[in-house]
């Protein structure tokens, strides 16, 4: 790949994200999606999607195939039900990272109706963002993991919850299948700044609350910024924020 050794930074806005509305889903698309397309905003460095999504309780996504697509999905508020066809089900949470490697070939499903494997029915939407990077070889076996790292987000600073890069082997929640892709979650406390790291490709999507960008200015809920040949720069609240940050060392393409 190319060296990128010209920075950039680019605030795509909440507001102008493509949309897609209908009876019980509220979804924004920071990329082109589903019927959706712009050929300008297809990706940014490896990052295909990244969806936020809001489903009404007792509905969601029928069972539907992916192929050679590792899908992360991180819930912000509510509970969604994951079952896929190779045997794996579970309910993710706040504070649960969960991936899927959809390899080969592979279907499944997410509902808002954890009620179903657990108890008593719930009214609650559930609020989730779900993320996708290719992976680096194709026709992989499907596989499926998830993990409770909420202790470590509390602790504050950018926790990776998922990654495939050598540098977080020890200390990523989930594995990823790409090499040049890591996924970080910040909590990010008044008084208690963070710094992103350094790669030739970030993307930062404010999924809670407004946060202060340094050389950006405020960004608010749902806003992101994808930088390129950059990193370094802090990003505080005054009063309380959550950030997704992809750091990738590679781009679609090559």
């Amino acid at each position: 790949m190319p060296a990128v050794t010209t920075p950039h930074v680019y605030v795509h806005r909440a507001g102008d994200r493509l949309k897609t509305k209908i009876s019980w889903l509220d979804s924004k698309h920071s990329f082109s999606f589903g019927q959706h397309y712009d050929p300008d905003n297809t990706h940014h460095g490896l990052l295909l999607v990244n969806n936020d999504d809001t489903v009404l309780p007792g509905q969601g996504f029928d069972t539907h195939p992916h192929k050679d697509m590792e899908i992360v999905t991180w819930v912000l508020r509510g509970s969604l039900v994951h079952q896929d066809s190779i045997g794996h089900s579970g309910i993710i949470y706040p504070g649960l990272a969960q991936r899927m490697s959809a390899g080969k070939g592979t279907m499944h499903s997410e509902k808002n109706d954890s009620w179903r494997l657990a108890g008593e029915q719930h009214h609650e939407p559930v609020h989730f963002v779900q993320m996708w990077v290719v992976p680096d070889e194709p026709g992989l076996a499907p596989s499926y993991e998830q993990l409770e790292i909420e202790d470590e987000i509390l602790k504050g600073g950018l926790v990776p919850v998922a990654s495939g890069m050598p540098e977080y082997k020890d200390n990523s929640a989930i594995r990823i299948n790409n090499k040049h892709a890591a996924l970080h979650v910040a909590r990010i406390f008044p008084g208690a700044p963070v710094t992103l790291p350094e790669a030739p490709f970030l993307h930062v999507f404010v999924a809670r609350g407004t946060a202060e960008m340094e050389g950006v200015g405020t960004l608010y809920e749902g806003d992101a910024v994808r930088l390129s040949a950059s990193g370094g720069q802090q990003i505080s609240s005054h009063s309380g924020a959550e950030v997704l940050v992809w750091e990738m060392h590679a781009r679609l393409g090559g």
